[in-house]
């Protein structure tokens, strides 16, 4: 695994909601932390989270990307939590459906305020489509850092994968450090430690290290 506080294999299914206010009602409030997992209909999002949690079923993986439009919630701990959004951009689906849920993630990045971090993830091969900027906005407009993860890492040979992720980091450059960007291979393990230590960095924000200490 990593040497991080955080044992991700632990990680759980706690709920399933299909909007934001559903959360509201279901989950233990607006508290702890929380990280959001976002990307585009193909972007290997559940193959990522099964991958960093060493679970083969934890984020159920489709082969029609797009079909299953909830937001999953797994649980670290009493106070973690990782949460699955819907992918966007999905092809088979109503525009005003789309709308809505463009609507949804910018509410969620903006409102929620146990967001601790964003991992915005993207196929290697296809990255920063308009969408992908968009979210990356919504967090940054926000004060919330961002992972840029370029997924499927394995489909490019290695000079070709280091040039685009240096294409990347340049064109998200003015972000400054609010956004990492990094790749990542579920298949081959690319980049994971450097994954599950921007997580664990993130699941320990300050004041919750002072909570922590507190109640030690």
């Amino acid at each position: 695994m990593t040497a991080t506080r955080i044992d991700f294999r632990k990680t759980k299914f706690l709920i399933s909601a299909p909007d934001i206010a559903h959360l509201d009602k279901h989950l233990p409030g607006d508290t702890g932390v929380e990280i959001a997992f976002a990307g585009r209909s193909n972007a290997g999002k559940s193959s990522a989270l099964n991958a960093l949690t060493e679970q083969k079923n934890l984020a159920r993986t489709s082969k029609t990307p797009g079909r299953t439009q909830l937001i999953n919630v797994f649980e670290l701990d009493e106070q973690r939590r990782l949460v699955d959004l819907p992918g966007y951009g999905f092809a088979q689906v109503p525009l005003a459906m789309k709308l809505k849920w463009q609507e949804s993630l910018g509410e969620y990045l903006q409102k929620r305020a146990c967001l601790s971090g964003v991992v915005v993830l993207m196929d290697i091969r296809h990255p920063l489509k308009d969408l992908d900027l968009q979210m990356i906005e919504w967090a940054v407009a926000s004060e919330i850092p961002v992972l840029a993860l370029l997924t499927k890492a394995d489909k490019l040979p290695q000079s070709a994968k280091m040039k685009t992720v240096n294409e990347v980091r340049k064109a998200l450059v003015d972000f400054g450090d609010w956004v990492r960007v990094e790749p990542f291979s579920s298949l081959k393990g690319t980049g994971k430690p450097k994954v599950l230590a921007i997580l664990d960095e993130w699941c320990h924000p300050a004041w919750l290290e002072q909570e922590d200490n507190e109640q030690g």
